[in-house]
């Protein structure tokens, strides 16, 4: 009964259950090729990504010797970059080309973003000459700009359109866009002026002027502008569409919610990772070596870092050695430092990248983190206070102590907020080096405080 509950359970979450990544395994193993089409072929095609990703290296081989058929374009653009040109380099030039005459002209564009220059030719001399020109147009737009995130399969109608002429228009139309959510309305020189949803167009009479239904929300964005700020615009201004124009403001593309939205989660999970210090492309695919040579560099600052910290040890090693209490808890006055800190530089980090923390309101969070610190920092000094006093049988070590957490989280705090706003000031990733410089100040600040305290009072 439990057994069938857990299985039940796996089915209702959302993903692959492990037991379909077992099977496929399975099969792969025994090289039953039917049994692994009557596996993947139900499964959506981000599952099947999944899947792909899951496996190790050698059974990923396999699995696509096996089931090359079965990758189409939808599913290699939903693959992980980590192993995406392993991937077509497992398959058969023929799948590949199918796979990708059905893709968009974005989709198209993200893949051969990781490709080296020979893949890359292979996969354009498979397109069509119209969608190779297309997507050579986007490939010459600079990396991470809009004119790359776009597809430029678009629909546009003249402004001096009525609703029933547009109808007419898009049933006679022999190709549309698999998905579009508006109705692009330009002027005679390809400029687009407005657009209307399709939800007004199918809901009006045939003899409204499209000029009459257009939506409020239009705005558009320019070709060169960077992802980020693409991501950032359809966010705050609740998007599900924007025209891309070029240079002279003529139409070139579309951008559409979901290609936002893949940007914002890859923006959101690079910080994470930058944060702690892990390398912006980290992924569970890379090797043993790929990943320590992401670790490796920031291993080795925070080494340079703890040096540091130690070095404001060893200035108070007499100390310690009269008041062995002391090295028992100056570990606590920097590991509550630090805790602090992160906590505050999480908080500043992510209202940077969304622009809630700005230069109107960042004296009042300073403020605020200061309040916060110094509050904190009375409540533990308190405790650790009495702690050490009862541990130790000494209440000038609990003064000390309770004085040495009240300094270094209110550094904490202050530093939590002023390290990343200061160095995107400097025009550095705060997401990439604040971590590094909060966790050097409250262990330096932590230390010293507390060992130079000891040292004025108790010694």
């Amino acid at each position: 009964m439990q057994a069938e509950t857990g299985d039940k359970r796996e089915e209702e979450r959302s993903g692959v259950p492990d037991r379909i990544v077992d099977s496929v395994l399975e099969a792969v193993e025994e090289r039953d090729e039917a049994r692994l089409s009557d596996l993947l072929e139900p499964l959506h095609a981000a599952d099947i990504a999944d899947v792909l990703e899951q496996i190790g290296p050698s059974e990923r081989r396999e699995l696509l010797t096996l089931w090359s058929d079965g990758i189409d374009g939808e599913i290699l653009s939903e693959i992980s970059d980590a192993i995406r040109e392993e991937v077509i380099e497992n398959l058969p030039p023929e799948v590949i080309a199918e796979a990708v005459r059905e893709l968009h002209t974005d989709d198209v564009v993200d893949i051969l973003e990781d490709l080296e220059e020979p893949q890359q030719e292979a996969i354009l001399g498979a397109l069509d000459r119209a969608d190779r020109v297309a997507v050579e147009q986007a490939m010459a737009y600079p990396e991470y700009s809009a004119g790359r995130l776009m597809q430029r399969e678009v629909v546009v109608a003249p402004m001096h359109w009525t609703v029933g002429e547009a109808i007419d228009f898009l049933r006679r139309a022999e190709e549309l866009p698999d998905q579009f959510y508006h109705v692009i309305l330009v002027d005679p020189r390809m400029k687009p002026r407005s657009y209307v949803t399709l939800g007004r167009l199918l809901s009006s009479r045939r003899d409204v002027k499209l000029t009459e239904i257009e939506e409020e929300s239009f705005r558009t964005i320019r070709a060169t502008v960077e992802e980020a700020e693409v991501a950032y615009i359809f966010n705050q201004y609740h998007l599900i569409s924007c025209p891309v124009v070029d240079e002279n403001d003529r139409l070139v593309g579309v951008i559409t919610i979901d290609d936002a939205m893949n940007v914002l989660d890859e923006e959101h999970e690079e910080d994470i990772l930058r944060l702690a210090g892990v390398g912006d492309e980290s992924s569970i695919s890379d090797t043993a070596i790929e990943t320590t040579r992401q670790r490796l560099p920031w291993l080795f600052v925070n080494l340079l870092t703890a040096i540091l910290a130690s070095l404001v040890i060893a200035q108070f090693e007499d100390s310690i050695a009269q008041l062995v209490a002391l090295a028992v808890l100056m570990p606590i006055v920097a590991s509550m430092g630090g805790n602090a800190g992160t906590q505050s530089l999480t908080v500043a980090v992510r209202a940077l990248a969304t622009r809630d923390l700005t230069g109107s309101n960042v004296a009042r969070v300073i403020r605020r983190e200061a309040i916060v610190g110094l509050v904190n920092g009375l409540i533990f000094a308190l405790v650790m206070g009495l702690v050490s006093w009862f541990w130790f049988e000494n209440p000038m070590l609990g003064l000390v102590i309770g004085a040495a957490m009240i300094v270094n989280l209110l550094v904490a705090g202050l530093a939590g907020i002023l390290v990343p706003v200061v160095l995107q000031k400097a025009r550095v990733d705060p997401a990439l080096a604040s971590g590094t410089f909060v966790t050097t100040v409250t262990d330096v600040v932590g230390f010293f405080a507390f060992l130079g305290l000891a040292g004025a009072v108790l010694l």
